[in-house]
This record gives C-alpha cells, structure tokens and sequence, in this order.
C-alpha cells in the first residue's frame, strides 16, 4: 500500500508540474523603468549652505514664535474645527479599513449557508414526477464552508501590504493638509495686522490732510492764501475717506476669511481683536543635507509611501501569472424528501476537503496588461516622487532667500523711518521758532507716513516668509517619523524557483 500511495503522489507531482509548466503565462518582459532620485545627490545653494549650521526642526507650534496669544487660539481652533482636516481625517480612516478588508483574505475564511425549501409537486398525467405527484417535500441542506488562500506567491500578503503604504499615504496627506491650514491662518492673521497698521497711517493722513485744509482756509481768511490752495487741499480727502472705508471693508473679510478657516461663522470672526505680532528669534535649519531638510515635510512621505504602494502593486500584477492554490473545505447536511428538520441526521452529514489550484493558460493579454498598467503606475509614482523632491528644495531654498532679503529690506526700511522722522523733527522745531512754514512740516510728515506703510509692508512679508520657511520644512508635524525603506519603495525580485515560469 505504501509503494502504490507513492507511486500514485510521483504520477500527480508530475500531472502538476507539467501543467504549471506548460500552463503559466509569461509576463513578455514587463518591467518598470522610473528610478527615485537620492535627495542627498541634489546640490544645494549657497543659501542653504550657508544657513544649515544649527541642528534645530521647527517646533510643532511654530506660530508661537510671533508671540500672540490670539493667533495661538486661532490656529488651535482651526486645527480642532476646519471641515477640510475632518474630511481628511475620514480618509485616513477609510483607507485603515480597507486595509483591514485586504488584511482579511490572508486568514481563515468561513461561511454557513442554510436552505430549507418546501417542494410541492405538480400533477400531470402526461410528466408528472410519478409517485411524487401532488405531493408535497422538503429539500432542505445547511454548509459550514472553509477556504484558506495558502498565498504561494504572496498576491493577498503584497495586496494587505499596498492597502497599507495607501493608509500610510492618506496619514501623511492629512498633517499636509493640517500644515496648510495652519499655513492659511498665520497668513490670514499677518495679512490683518498689516491692514490695521495700514488703516492706522490712512487715518493719519486723514488728519493731516484736514490740518492742511484747515491752514489753506485761515491762510485764505488772512489774505495770504488763494481759492485755489483751498481747492488743491480739498482734493484729496475724499480718496483718503475711501481708502480708509477700503480698508475697514478688507479687515472685515479678513476676520470672515479667519472665521471660515476656523470652521466657525462670521460672528465669531467679527470678534477678532487687533494682531500683536512679533518675531524676536529667526528660525534655524536642521542640516545642509537634503535628505534631512525635506525629510519631515507631509508632501515628501506622502510620494514616498505612493511609491511603495505601486510597488507592491506590481508583485500583486506579478503572482497573477502563477498558480493559485487555495485549500477549501465544506461540512453539511443535505437532503430531499422527509421531515422538515430529518436532514441533521448523522446519516445526512457530509463534508469534503482539498486544495483548489487555478492556472492561467489563456487570458487574451488580460495579465500582461494588468502588469504594464501597474509598472506604469509604479513609474509615474516615482516620477512625481523625484518632482516633489525638486520642488521641496526649490522652495526651501526660495524661502531662505526671501527671508535673507526681508531681512535686509526690514533694516533698510527703518533706516528711512528713522531718518524721515528726524526730517519731520527738525521741520517742526524750524516752524516753531518761525524758521519755515507749516506746510513743509506737513510734507515732512507725508514722507514720514509713506516710510512708516513701507516699514508695514516689509515686516508683514518678513512675518509671512518666516511662516513659508517653516512650512517648506514640515512645520514640525512629525511626518518624517513614519516614512517607508528604500526596500519597500522597490518592487520585489522575481524569486528563482519563479524563474521557469517566465517564459
């Protein structure tokens, strides 16, 4: 008995592989072709070069650093409340779950399926069921299905898996969503400050144009003055009025804009108090690696874990040219005629068991096409990959160049401040002791104000390129601590004892 069970398992062993030889389909030499760009091979300039000397990551709260507390709350209420994190959020749960729906074909599965049907025969004298005719049964069975996919090639362990790099993806692309939103309300906040500064020196000029109307009227009174002078100071003061209107209007869509980011109604942004912002310390890099300078950024990890996703999507596309082999099982109880519950009888039990293989012999380039779409999908991942990289640096380095001009311009900008408030100053001791006249004072006081919204105007840019400069390196959201291996953002090698197959 042994010798022929032997015998037997030798004839089947060689049915078998025979069929898997002569069966399989080869995949015609599909391959991608992308190669991720090594972020450390990408040259840096002397901008990043020569501000990369301290090793400080932005902090989680980076807006803290401009030392407001209502910008602080803002920012907090945004990030709790903004519809748009809520529906990213959904999405990195939708994409957890259907990675456990991927993770679920790799276990037992198992299904019951009961039917208790009442047969009633017809009569028919010509082809009726004979002594069945009239009568009325049960057909009745109940199955405890088993199936178990033994995953030789790793198709369900490489589908779980890229469900997971999406999950992964979806993560990432929410602290990039979270980032731009605490991005917009820093922006929107800096952008209010500057209209309440700008709103400031338009009253201002506001003012002064009223004493130069004021001063044409006495001279006028006195006989020193023309209608003339009355009417070239009266000129302006309607355009300064819708300036200012102008202005009120912007600080009101600004608190609208603030309270939409927030996820709350227009009421609680007209509660908005003025901005007081500062930026006492400059924000430091990490490293002048590359690597290193975009690996905390959202946007980086999220290409990175698509990357891996398509290549596991290619050895998912690849297991399909080899055979399936599942092992499956059924117990029951059937039967037809009898009781409605005579089925459950020990004599009525039934059961089967054994593996289930599926070959691919002919499929009409159904498999070589499922391949190349996911070898092209593998290519325009890393693509974009090695696009996003560029991209990064790129901002990075535009951010550091802005934030050195700002820098630069900020000090320039309070040099003229400083030296149209000494013209302002020396104008008006010369008036008071009888020196000059009041209108020079003036134009020295309209120079000063001009200086005064261009000092505005720089500082709210310096502000926003500190905000830029943080984002463009992750904003601190910790992104960099879950990013795929170089091993997993490959696609796996075709295993040798593989190789006879693709052929």
């Amino acid at each position: 008995m042994p010798r022929r069970i032997s015998r037997e398992l030798k004839t089947l062993s060689v049915w078998a592989l025979t069929s898997v030889i002569s069966g399989c389909i080869g995949t015609g030499g599909i391959a991608p072709q992308g190669q991720a760009i090594n972020a450390n091979t990408l040259a840096t300039d002397v901008a990043i070069q020569s501000a990369a000397r301290d090793a400080h990551w932005p902090t989680a709260q980076w807006w803290q650093a401009y030392g407001d507390p209502q910008l602080n709350r803002w920012v907090e209420l945004a990030t709790h409340n903004s519809p748009s994190l809520a529906v990213a959020a959904a999405r990195v749960r939708q994409a957890r779950a259907l990675a456990g729906v991927a993770e679920s074909a790799e276990s037992l599965q198992i299904n019951s399926d009961t039917t208790l049907k009442r047969h009633n025969w017809p009569k028919d004298q010509f082809y009726g069921p004979g002594e069945l005719s009239g009568a009325n049964t049960w057909d009745n069975n109940s199955s405890l299905g088993l199936s178990y996919a033994l995953d030789l090639w790793g198709r369900e362990s490489n589908t779980t898996e890229r469900a997971v790099d999406l999950a992964h993806m979806s993560a990432a692309e929410a602290r990039l969503a979270q980032l731009e939103l605490q991005n917009n309300v820093v922006r929107a906040y800096i952008q209010l400050s500057l209209q309440y500064a700008n709103r400031d020196i338009a009253a201002a000029t506001l003012a002064q144009q009223q004493q130069i109307l004021d001063l044409a009227n006495k001279r006028l009174a006195a006989g020193i003055g023309t209608h003339f002078d009355v009417s070239q100071a009266e000129t302006p003061l309607p355009e300064t009025h819708r300036q200012r209107d102008a202005l009120d209007e912007e600080i009101a869509l600004s608190r609208n804009q603030l309270a939409a980011l927030a996820g709350k109604g227009p009421g609680e942004g007209a509660q908005l108090q003025r901005p007081t912002l500062a930026l006492a310390a400059p924000l430091k890099l990490p490293s002048s690696l590359p690597a290193q300078l975009l690996g905390q950024r959202p946007d980086v990890v999220a290409s990175r874990w698509q990357v891996a996703a398509q290549a596991r999507g290619i050895d998912v596309a690849h297991a399909g040219f080899y055979p399936n082999v599942d092992l499956v099982g059924s117990l029951g109880y059937m039967a037809t005629g009898g009781g409605m519950l005579e089925f459950l009888a020990g004599k009525k039990f039934n059961y089967n068991v054994g593996p289930a293989i599926t070959l691919p012999i002919f499929d009409g380039g159904r498999l070589r096409a499922q391949l190349g779409e996911a070898s092209a999908g593998y290519d325009i991942a890393v693509a974009q990959y090695n696009q996003t990289l560029v991209n990064a640096l790129k901002g990075i380095s535009d951010q550091l160049i802005r934030r050195e001009s700002m820098d630069k311009q900020s000090a320039f900008a309070a040099q003229s401040v400083a030296s149209a408030q000494k013209t302002y100053d020396i104008a008006m001791i010369a008036y008071q002791r009888g020196l000059t006249d009041y209108l020079n004072v003036l134009n020295a006081q309209t120079l000063l104000f001009r200086q005064q919204q261009i000092e505005q105007q720089v500082q709210a840019a310096r502000l926003s390129a500190h905000a830029e400069l943080v984002t463009a390196l992750g904003g601190g959201v910790g992104a960099g601590d879950d990013v795929p291996t170089d091993a997993k953002t490959r696609p796996s090698k075709t295993p040798a004892a593989l190789a006879v197959f693709d052929h």
